[in-house]
């Protein structure tokens, strides 16, 4: 291939930079000195667009429950509302890098904000489930955009010298939209219906549309690096990924081996990954660098950020989970969120204070030793539990969540980038894959389980409940009294008494389900923690192997004496 061929065409003439404003790469803003007003100028947009990428989605999970039952939808409906957006966010990743590249991040980020914005606003005046469906899909497209958008104005908000820590913070405002939107929703939902969400959804995309608008990037290196090629690997891998996320999103809805469209939604996206890959593999430019993927390190940065991801659904999905079948709701776990989002912004501090070559795997230990923590400590649950008895593990949680994701995002494009600057597409698509579907597989697999141990939890006890025993045949008693005003059957009081015993067992047993997730979560960060410093310490020895060189040769033997 000649010099000329693999050289990308530059697209615009580039402005005469001094050696330190240089873009780090094609597609990047140039590093111009700002003053101090502008910086702040920057930071506020930064933590605006930040929080617009996630906010949305995370007020429709927060109050799924309620847009459920005001649009009548069934659990397995209300389940695509927020797999639509991470279907559609790990997709649109896949040609985001390029499209920045070859035309700006400025057009990218204008586009998607406003056709956000637009079909937000629009879902006021028409309603329905299709609809919403294309919010939520909209929302996943802009949510691509926002995390790299963030992270390039919090860039130029911190001087050079701070660029590590620009990039933390950048990464760690995506993280707050959780958090944000559970504290936020108990107000908003009291003023009207599911309507508000959107309006302030649409708001919120407004704002950072113009905020965009108004406080541009700098001009950076735009090359020609879009080929036609590229669009059949989307147009193969688009589908696919989105078809494992729709069984991941619903396979715990319809039960995994109950529902026939699930197999073949699966078997279908191994078909269209499977070419994907053959497309790729012989292409001379490919989008998608399959060796590089291949490799034993890549593997363990991918096995490293999805079993992160999961074990973070301890959060999402465990502590939650307890308390919402206890029947708490957003306004009592609106001061448990309150903890998580503190614990957020005090991970962010410490990760980008601390942040430095030196820092980025101590940071990543003591993650895995948070999250640890966090799950034994909640592993003793009872339905007595109430939010302000997980205040502590969820603080360390939300810690260990905004410490890592910085430092796990930047090692992997430090070795990205030690293969070239075409390697970038690969790495931001599978940082996108391991984070979005590991999202997905942690709350549907923890799932699994819990819906597996209550069931064997709930033949226990009521193995040893018998109607015979004293105290059973009390409770039942009183159960039968506190419905003689409104049953005056004597057999419906029992049937309602026993039902209501039924009850109470069902929910002792998925409590020491959850306390098995909790167990579970623990073990696996212990486990995971090993396996962390086993591959720290060998790559330790072979550096020192490396640095000590091949050992000397011995000297030849000396010549035995002649005889004379």
């Amino acid at each position: 291939m000649s010099t000329a061929a693999a050289t990308p065409r530059v697209l615009a003439p580039l402005p005469d930079w001094e050696p330190h404003e240089k873009p780090f790469l094609p597609g990047s803003p140039a590093a111009i000195s700002h003053a101090w007003p502008t910086r702040i100028a920057y930071a506020f947009v930064a933590v605006l667009v930040g929080l617009t990428g996630g906010l949305g989605s995370a007020l429709i999970t927060a109050n799924l429950p309620v847009i459920q039952g005001q649009l009548g939808l069934t659990p397995a409906e209300g389940a695509w509302l927020p797999a639509a957006y991470v279907m559609v966010n790990v997709t649109a990743n896949l040609l985001v890098f390029k499209f920045r590249q070859q035309f700006g991040m400025r057009l990218f980020a204008e586009l998607a904000l406003g056709l956000y914005a637009v079909l937000a606003l629009a879902h006021l005046v028409i309603d329905g489930y299709a609809m919403a469906l294309l919010v939520r899909g909209a929302s996943g497209f802009v949510g691509a955009a926002a995390s790299t958008l963030a992270m390039l104005y919090m860039l130029q908000a911190l001087p050079r010298s701070r660029v590590g820590s620009a990039f933390v913070v950048g990464m760690g405002l995506t993280q707050l939209a959780t958090p944000l939107a559970w504290v936020i929703s108990p107000a908003l939902m009291d003023q009207a219906d599911w309507r508000v969400l959107y309006a302030f959804e649409g708001g919120l995309a407004l704002c950072a549309f113009a905020g965009v608008v108004s406080l541009k990037l700098p001009v950076g290196i735009r090359i020609h690096v879009l080929e036609k090629a590229d669009f059949l690997t989307f147009a193969l891998v688009a589908p696919g990924v989105a078809l494992l996320g729709a069984v991941l999103a619903q396979g715990l809805n319809g039960w995994w081996l109950d529902t026939a469209w699930l197999a073949w939604a699966l078997a279908g996206a191994i078909v269209l990954l499977t070419l994907a890959a053959m497309h790729e593999y012989r292409r001379a430019r490919p989008l998608i660098q399959l060796r590089w993927l291949l490799n034993t390190q890549t593997l363990a940065f991918v096995f490293g950020a999805l079993m992160m991801r999961f074990l973070l659904a301890e959060q999402s999905y465990g502590a939650v989970g307890l308390l919402r079948t206890l029947g708490m709701g957003p306004d009592q776990l609106q001061p448990l969120f309150g903890v998580m989002l503190l614990g957020m912004l005090c991970g962010t501090a410490v990760s980008a204070i601390t942040f430095g070559p030196k820092a980025v795997p101590l940071q990543l230990l003591a993650s895995v030793v948070l999250i640890a923590l966090a799950g034994f400590m909640d592993h003793q649950s009872t339905s007595l539990s109430r939010p302000h008895d997980f205040y502590a593990s969820q603080f360390l949680l939300s810690f260990a969540t905004a410490m890592f994701l910085g430092p796990l995002m930047l090692s992997g494009l430090m070795q990205a980038l030690q293969h070239g600057a075409d390697h970038m597409v690969s790495f931001v698509v599978i940082f996108a894959v391991t984070q979005a579907l590991g999202g997905l597989a942690g709350p549907s697999l923890l799932g699994t389980l819990q819906a597996q141990r209550t069931t064997v939890h709930a033949q226990a006890i009521a193995a040893q409940v018998q109607p015979t025993q004293a105290q059973v045949a009390q409770r039942l008693a009183q159960q039968q009294r506190m419905y003689g005003a409104v049953a005056a059957d004597p057999v419906q009081r029992a049937a309602q008494g026993t039902a209501q015993l039924g009850q109470t067992v069902r929910r002792e047993a998925a409590v020491r389900a959850f306390n098995d997730v909790f167990t579970l979560i623990g073990a696996l960060a212990m486990a995971y923690l090993g396996w962390m410093l086993w591959r720290a310490a060998r790559m330790r020895r072979a550096a020192r192997r490396q640095a000590a060189g091949p050992p000397a040769a011995a000297p030849p033997p000396a010549p035995a004496p002649s005889s004379s």
